[in-house]
């Protein structure tokens, strides 16, 4: 790819200039740009020199200096320019691309492939990524790898130019000018298939899920045939967490090429998330069987077995994945992640190393760091384990768009809606069945003991962290009344009644595919305490418990934890101690406009007196006691959280007091949490 082009696209949305207000310095960066263009590469590089003292250089000037260092063979200088940007901008395509280019002038042809296919995973719209490796892997003589490539760059090639931007786009992040670049070009020409599956894409990263379900099966009506939609409408399935139905789709599609690999794993894993471990297994094996030293399946195996209770089964595959690939961050991350698990001295000399491999991904990186937190924490050798969760963290945050002010203005928002008065005045309002219980609050506060202990129950069936009350208050967020958009939850104020009941009636509905035919069911999704004023309303005669935990001992188990997905607060101790605190004050709000609705369990009260605290919590839910509650650890069933083996264990206050080790490492999150909670803290553990 040319320079020109290349360097191009860090300044221009889509193929077009922004049409926003230009600052001064995109106005001199945008100059470079085109001295960069017309192969000025000493004068642009002159020029960049004066961002390289500021204390927040931007991506765009790591990568066009990058770009002509390069032009001017000084490769050494150029990769380090490169690795600043990954630091800083870690899902940045080009940068990869960039680096491609640089190792291929250097002659380092394996690491130049791994470059570009780093760069086409995080950007499929990066076409110079992949004519160079089909270049590179004709080389080496890999046809068959190569003709894989061609037919997606033939496929890239061919899109209308509209789509290929807006599929960079999505790859930057920039949802919402992807979505309005998008819809414009759907405007002209409605049936293109896709187009659909792009518009589909943004709104599963929106959150928005039933509007992504509905174009994706309005373009497999147009296109049956088309794997690449079939595939995108069994992601939406798995994330509205229609399980069975994913694996209908899952089973179909594989039928369609029964010696597609990529079908077959994606089979297994429907089959995993559906509860047929069994058939999983034999998925996965069969794979294995073909692909004896394949990593990713034998990650996902493990994952599998870990759900199932087979902790055992699930080591050996971890570290059959590690012994095929050490640079397989996420295996090791695995072990730590079953919290019972200890590495050898052998496999922490490994993690140590890694740290050490330049080429490893970013977020095998971040797998390792946090992997060595956990085990430095069980050497107790604390220094060195802070700095590894904080290098993991930071790492993460700088994925993250996350704000705690916009949090806390969010969560205010709620306040200013959901008055008594408000509450009093739609009263009776909703569908009233009394079938959910709601656990909620903070991650690792221990809602999964909560849910174990309640799952043991006869009349009680444990799901999952359902995402249907965050999908329905994104939907909400979008809606318009009378043409106007005011937003989550203030569109609430102009709904009527008979829809607060249908949407109680279509949770209900909706989440039924969980159940097991027990009277009551548990929705574990913690993040639900936002939005407790919209339950009550459609569904009236749910039970909500709030799960508590120390503060400090909260806060820092959810910085040291790598979630999947969501809780991005996480990733900075100031970010965690303001989010508890805007949790504890809309919570008391809560109790205080809905008194009676709420039941506040803390951890370390279940933890002293497990007896008692089961009777208050079932006597809560309505529920008659029963003694299979208090043997919750020896109750089977499939834990998909981290805390999965703990709860197959009775309680025990091994989780009390983890912050104090780390003590002098915590005054931002000190701070942020306030004077209150932190003697709250201090005198509790």
């Amino acid at each position: 790819m040319r320079a020109p082009s290349e360097a191009s696209a860090t300044l221009i949305d889509g193929g077009k200039q922004s049409q926003t207000k230009v600052s001064k310095t995109d106005y001199q960066l945008h100059k470079i740009q085109k001295k960069i263009e017309h192969g000025k590469y000493e004068e642009a590089l002159a020029d960049l020199s004066q961002y390289s003292n500021s204390e927040s250089v931007r991506p765009d000037v790591y990568y066009m200096r990058a770009v002509c260092l390069r032009y001017c063979r000084k490769f050494d200088s150029a990769l380090r320019a490169l690795q600043l940007l990954k630091e800083i901008a870690p899902e940045f395509g080009r940068a990869y691309q960039e680096e491609g280019h640089t190792y291929r002038a250097l002659g380092k042809e394996s690491l130049a492939l791994k470059a570009y296919e780093r760069a086409c995973s995080l950007n499929p719209a990066l076409t110079a990524s992949f004519k160079a490796q089909s270049d590179l892997l004709k080389q080496q003589g890999q046809i068959t790898r190569a003709q894989r490539i061609d037919a997606q760059l033939d496929r890239l090639l061919n899109l209308p130019k509209p789509l290929v931007a807006v599929t960079d786009l999505i790859s930057q992040g920039k949802l919402l000018r992807a979505e309005e670049l998008c819809k414009d070009f759907m405007r002209k020409t409605p049936h293109h298939v896709e187009g659909m599956r792009l518009l589909a894409d943004i709104a599963i990263r929106l959150g928005v899920l039933d509007d992504a379900e509905l174009l994706l099966k309005s373009a497999i009506e147009l296109e049956p045939e088309n794997s690449w939609l079939q595939v995108d409408f069994i992601r939406v399935l798995r994330k509205k967490q229609q399980f069975e139905r994913a694996l209908i789709q899952a089973k179909a599609l594989l039928e369609t090429q029964p010696d597609n690999l990529q079908f077959r794993s994606l089979y297994a894993i429907e089959c995993m998330q559906s509860g047929y471990f069994e058939q999983a297994l034999a998925e996965f094996d069969a794979i294995l069987q073909r692909l004896p030293n394949d990593p990713i399946t034998s990650i996902s195996k493990g994952h599998a077995l870990k759900t199932h209770g087979d902790s055992n089964g699930a080591i050996a595959c971890y570290r059959n994945a590690i012994k095929a690939d050490p640079e397989k961050g996420e295996a090791f991350y695995s072990l730590a992640n079953l919290k019972t698990y200890r590495f050898t001295d052998a496999e922490l000399r490994e993690l140590v190393s890694s740290t050490e491999n330049a080429n490893l991904s970013f977020i095998d990186r971040v797998y390792v760091h946090f992997a060595l937190g956990k085990a430095y924490e069980d050497k107790h050798d604390i220094a060195a384990s802070f700095e590894h969760y904080q290098a993991g963290n930071s790492m993460k945050k700088t994925q993250s768009r996350y704000k705690p002010e916009q949090m806390t203005a969010e969560l205010e928002a709620q306040k200013k809606v959901f008055t008594r008065d408000f509450l009093e005045s739609r009263s009776g309002c909703g569908y009233p069945a009394k079938d959910p219980i709601f656990i909620l609050g903070l991650p690792r506060a221990g809602s999964t003991l909560l849910e174990q202990i309640l799952s043991s129950h006869s009349d009680v069936d444990g799901t999952l962290e359902l995402p249907n009350v965050l999908a329905l208050s994104q939907k909400l967020r979008r809606e318009s009344v009378r043409e106007v958009c005011p937003g989550y939850p203030f569109v609430l104020e102009q709904i009527t009644g008979n829809n607060f009941e249908d949407f109680g009636k279509t949770y209900i509905n909706e989440t039924y595919c969980h159940r097991k035919g027990a009277r009551r069911f548990i929705d574990k999704m913690p993040n639900n305490f936002r939005h407790i004023g919209l339950i009550k309303l459609m569904l009236p005669n749910a039970k909500i418990v709030d799960a508590r935990r120390n503060p400090l001992d909260c806060c820092w188990s959810g910085y040291k934890q790598l979630f999947a997905e969501g809780q991005e607060f996480t990733y900075d101790l100031s970010d965690i101690g303001f989010y508890y605190r805007d949790y504890v004050n809309l919570m008391e709000y809560w109790e205080t406009v809905l008194p009676g609705f709420i039941l506040k369990v803390n951890n370390e009260d279940v933890i002293d007196d497990l007896e008692g605290q089961v009777k208050r919590i079932l006597e809560f839910c309505e529920l008659s006691f029963e003694d299979s509650c208090l043997n919750f650890h020896n109750t089977k069933r499939n834990v998909r959280t981290p805390s999965s083996e703990q709860v197959r264990r009775p309680v025990n206050r091994s989780g009390v007091g983890q912050w104090r080790p780390f003590t002098d490492y915590l005054n931002p999150l000190r701070h942020a949490l306030g004077n209150e909670l932190v003697q709250l803290s201090e005198g509790a553990s």
